[in-house]
């Protein structure tokens, strides 16, 4: 048996298998808390030093399953002269900024249609500001926050090229970002919830033990209460369901394969009565052909009383060896 240091067995223990693949509850429940705008209202103003009082000005256009899969986004808005994409990240990904430049790209796409704006003419095209923010509360970032740029991906590095997109991270987890948790409250609320079901998982709970716990755990501490008790069955759905995406492309692949197969029987066998066909019509001709032969027809007669090609006819009488 091979020997694991300790490091790769504090990887593969069974705690940790839990959380990693467990991770992507996260994503979905911070959508689910913010999905209300008073409290996306709130998130803004706490994050930009604004003021803003009606949800009502907040525009929610938040595109699904953008390019892919992979670039389904969070949260994205417009207010004022802002267009905000809000994400959350729970495994680290430098790829952000090429995520928004994708995303941007097909936002201003849409609203230059949606304004008739014609970026051929003389009259310059306004756009909203673009801002992009990253809610992070994986385990690879040990700062408040971090900025990511587009250019980094450039072999040139950063700041070359003429083209750049900027990605804010901040970091979520208990204990960072203490003024930006002390402005927005639902935020700090989700940052606990989060950090008392990791804490659980850790301590060798099953999942849906430690989420449970979590929840008992907030309800008596008053966080995210009005949510947990009157929506307490939605979030166990959110979070105990989790998405397989391996496991689904697994299932992609099954079903056309299955359906390939299916479909190459069909086609073998839709080509093998047709390949039968052809050949019994061309027994049948060879037949009539040597007959007319042996009466002593000539190949050009043969050929119009059988309504074919006389290079069909003397192809046939060459192989049967009549002449």
């Amino acid at each position: 048996m091979v020997k694991r240091s300790k490091k790769n067995w504090f990887r593969h223990g069974s705690w940790w298998r839990r959380l990693r693949n467990n991770r992507k509850y996260r994503d979905v429940l911070f959508r689910h808390l913010f999905r209300d705008k008073k409290d996306l209202l709130e998130l803004y103003n706490a994050l930009n030093g604004s003021t803003y009082q009606d949800p009502e000005e907040l525009e929610v256009v938040t595109m699904e399953d953008v390019i892919f899969m992979k670039m389904k986004n969070d949260l994205s808005f417009m207010i004022g002269n802002s267009l905000n994409l809000y994400e959350h990240q729970s495994t680290w990904n430098p790829n952000m900024p090429l995520r928004g430049m994708l995303y941007f790209a097909q936002q201003f796409e849409g609203l230059l249609a949606s304004q008739g704006d014609d970026i051929y003419g003389t009259n310059r095209v306004e756009l909203p500001t673009p801002i992009y923010i990253v809610f992070y509360n994986g385990g690879k970032m040990q700062t408040d926050n971090l900025l990511l740029y587009l250019s980094d991906s450039f072999p040139t590095g950063r700041g070359s090229g003429c083209l750049e997109c900027t990605c804010e991270v901040l970091n979520i987890n208990r204990g960072y970002n203490r003024a930006l948790m002390e402005k927005c409250h639902r935020l700090w609320e989700y940052s606990e919830f989060s950090s008392e079901i990791e804490e659980n998982i850790k301590q060798g709970m099953r999942r849906d033990e430690a989420v449970h716990t979590a929840i008992d755990t907030c309800v008596e501490k008053g966080i995210l209460r009005d949510i947990l008790i009157k929506q307490k069955a939605e979030v166990l759905h959110m979070i105990l369901t989790e998405y397989d995406e391996k496991k689904h492309f697994r299932t992609l692949f099954r079903e056309g394969k299955e359906e390939g197969i299916k479909e190459g029987i069909k086609e073998g066998m839709e080509r093998g009565i047709e390949i039968g066909l052809s050949k019994g019509r061309d027994a049948l001709l060879r037949e009539k052909v040597k007959k007319k032969l042996s009466r002593g027809k000539t190949l050009s007669e043969i050929a119009e009383e059988l309504e074919e090609d006389i290079a069909v006819i003397e192809q046939i009488a060459a192989q049967s060896h009549f002449k």
